[in-house]
């Protein structure tokens, strides 16, 4: 194959030159072998001369915005920090002491677009995290969904929050009331309509109840 590179391979690396584009080819070409030699996987790098010729026709997609209030999802992950002496670890065999960190983000269920992160030690706890992820969206969002390590007192304060900005952005300040009371005897209609009736674009334009019951 051109530049030396076998069919396995070519999928594989293909798109990675153009996320590092600002560094120089042979730089990417070293890069980009390292990564794969750090992950364990057995795959041929294209050559620098590939890369330019690549680069000139590649169709980055771009990311279609979502419509109406996300529904985000959090997790996190570990990372494994290694600094710029790592290759000597592997060619010599040495053993050095790594540091970890953990990555905290937030994606949107529609479009898979991180909307927020954030980097802390590898030892915070995954809630305590939820109000900095939530301070960097300001955008409504329908839910937050994560797995158990948010299901914390703390995190149903934050999210519940979080609901009520977007129901005084989009009711209580939207719509021009006579009196508090007739505020107040119009809010069941708009939870039922907000639950039942809206259609969501982070939802594929289903209403959160159709979500829940599963139908497309």
């Amino acid at each position: 194959m051109p530049g030396g590179m076998q069919q396995g391979g070519r999928r594989s690396t293909r798109r990675s030159g153009s996320i590092i584009r600002p560094l120089a080819l042979r730089q990417t070409e070293e890069l980009i072998g390292s990564i794969l030699r750090l992950l364990g996987l057995d795959l041929a790098v294209p050559d620098h001369s590939t890369l330019s010729r690549r680069a000139e026709r590649l169709e980055v997609p771009r990311s279609v915005p979502s419509t109406g209030p996300a529904h985000l999802l959090v997790d996190s992950t570990g990372l494994r920090l290694c600094g710029s002496g790592e290759w000597m670890v592997e060619k010599h065999g040495t053993h050095r002491r790594r540091s970890w960190r953990k990555l905290h983000i937030g994606v949107d269920a529609s479009t898979g677009q991180i909307l927020a992160s954030e980097l802390t030690p590898h030892d915070v706890d995954d809630g305590s995290q939820v109000e900095p992820l939530l301070d960097q969206i300001t955008d409504p969002l329908a839910s937050l969904i994560g797995d158990g390590a948010y299901d914390q007192i703390g995190v149903y304060d934050i999210v519940a929050e979080r609901f009520i900005q977007t129901l005084l952005r989009e009711w209580a300040y939207a719509i021009p009331f006579n009196s508090s009371d007739t505020r107040g005897t119009d809010l069941p209609r708009w939870l039922t309509w907000y639950n039942q009736q809206r259609p969501h674009g982070s939802l594929g334009r289903r209403t959160p109840a159709q979500a829940l019951a599963g139908i497309t």
